[in-house]
């Protein structure tokens, strides 16, 4: 039996879920829907460059944010389950598996913004930092940018280093 992949999981699950691009996002902003931004990366990432005003939930504990009597419950995303929901995060692959779980979870019109905020960044759309301070789109274009260290790379792949 072949080894299922991270990759393999995230091309299984995306035709089950609604994925639009950042301009595709961009349009409905600024048509004036009222979108939630979810993202669902780690809480140091979130920290160093987000879109404004965007609700933060690391994927790790989504599934117990959604609902009440958690300690992780949070209650705009409870009391969300009939909003228009873009999930990120970094490269358009968590937000998949998040977009699918809240689908399965009752919620009705989720999105998964495809590219992540990598695209986001490159579609020169606002990200701020922590303090809410507008990132510039050349830090976030080094911020995004690929750092594979050597030590991570597949075996194979490190032969042609």
């Amino acid at each position: 039996m072949k080894r299922r992949t991270y990759k393999d999981f995230v091309e299984e699950i995306s035709p089950h879920i609604k994925e639009c691009f950042p301009w595709d996002v961009a349009e409905r902003v600024e048509a004036g829907d009222d979108l939630l931004f979810l993202d669902v990366r780690e809480n140091q990432e979130y920290d160093t460059m987000k879109i404004d005003g965007s609700l933060h939930v690391p994927r790790g504990i989504l599934e117990t944010a959604v609902e009440w009597d958690h300690e992780e419950t949070e209650p705009e995303l409870v009391e969300a389950r009939d909003r228009q929901i873009v999930v990120v995060c970094r490269s358009g692959s968590r937000s998949v598996f998040a977009a699918y779980t809240l689908m399965q979870m009752g919620y009705k019109h989720v999105t998964s913004l495809k590219t992540g905020l990598r695209g986001w960044n490159e579609f020169d759309l606002p990200l701020v930092d922590m303090e809410g301070n507008p990132i510039d789109p050349e830090l976030g274009d080094r911020y995004f940018a690929n750092k594979l260290l050597d030590y991570q790379k597949s075996p194979e792949s490190r032969k042609g280093s």
